[in-house]
């Protein structure tokens, strides 16, 4: 009878470095498959945003939230603002998630100074288990601020607020982007942060709550014409958040930044997509 024969330790090996290769030309394939899966995901979930905000908008003639909550500004602190006004609308929980960030930062006490691990971490407010968690947040210049009020949670001029989707160029009128805290509300002079891989100083530069790498240089927005598209980070900064934001400002080619200007994690990110 014939002897079985097994493979040899030669033989073998040469298995393992061939399978070992294979997935060293596989892996990045499949890894921009996995980031363009979950932009898809992160797209479809502005998409359902935009549904509810519309939804709630035509029950209030067209406007959005106050900024008040139960007659009080007191109600604001940590985006309760708008969190409790969309939360009829919003119960799924995977919404509020970029799929990019769905890992909050629970061992983080979030604070104005407080650093976060990375762009990929979620926010929870409050800071302990059982808080609201997201990664997306809205444009606080929305806001339909009560008649008399100077002065919207520290935000002002009150003229600048949008009110209302119904405004002409609503097509580049950000209403919910991706966050790296609650809310946000920039204006054409902030400053990008110096570095992308830790949150911000939450109390100035406003842009910098929003501005957040998570898909590649750039991140999804919805717009207050209810579309979502891909927009460049750099590329935030020409896009009409208030009324008085100055789309060809500071921060933009027509208002002459260079290349060099940008913090070296944005130099090499596209103008736009």
């Amino acid at each position: 009878m014939r002897e079985r024969r097994g493979f040899t330790l030669i033989e073998l090996l040469v298995v393992i470095a061939i399978i070992a290769l294979l997935m060293a030309i596989l892996m990045p394939s499949l890894q921009r498959v996995r980031q363009q899966a979950r932009g898809v995901a992160c797209k479809a979930n502005l998409h359902q945003w935009g549904l509810m905000f519309a939804m709630y908008t035509d029950d209030n003639n067209g406007y959005f939230y106050s900024g008040y909550l139960h007659g009080s500004s007191s109600s604001m602190e940590n985006g309760e603002w708008w969190r409790e006004c969309m939360r009829p609308l919003s119960q799924d929980k995977k919404m509020w998630l970029c799929p990019t960030a769905v890992k909050s930062r629970s061992s983080v006490v979030v604070t104005t100074s407080s650093p976060a691990i990375n762009p990929f971490d979620a926010w929870r407010v409050p800071a302990s288990q059982g808080g609201d968690e997201g990664s997306y947040a809205p444009n606080g210049w929305m806001c339909n601020p009560p008649a008399g009020v100077t002065s919207l949670w520290g935000r002002s001029p009150i003229e600048y607020h949008w009110r209302t989707h119904q405004v002409q160029g609503a097509y580049n009128i950000p209403v919910f982007t991706e966050g790296w805290w609650v809310d946000g509300w920039p204006r054409h002079t902030d400053s990008p942060a110096a570095y992308g891989d830790r949150t911000p100083t939450l109390s100035s530069d406003e842009m910098q709550r929003l501005c957040v790498n998570r898909h590649g240089g750039a991140q999804y927005c919805l717009f207050a014409d209810w579309s979502v598209r891909k927009v460049s980070l750099k590329q935030l900064w020409q896009l009409k958040w208030n009324r008085q934001f100055d789309t060809n400002g500071v921060w933009t080619k027509t208002g002459g930044v260079t290349d060099s200007d940008w913090p070296k994690w944005m130099a090499g990110f596209k103008d736009e997509y």
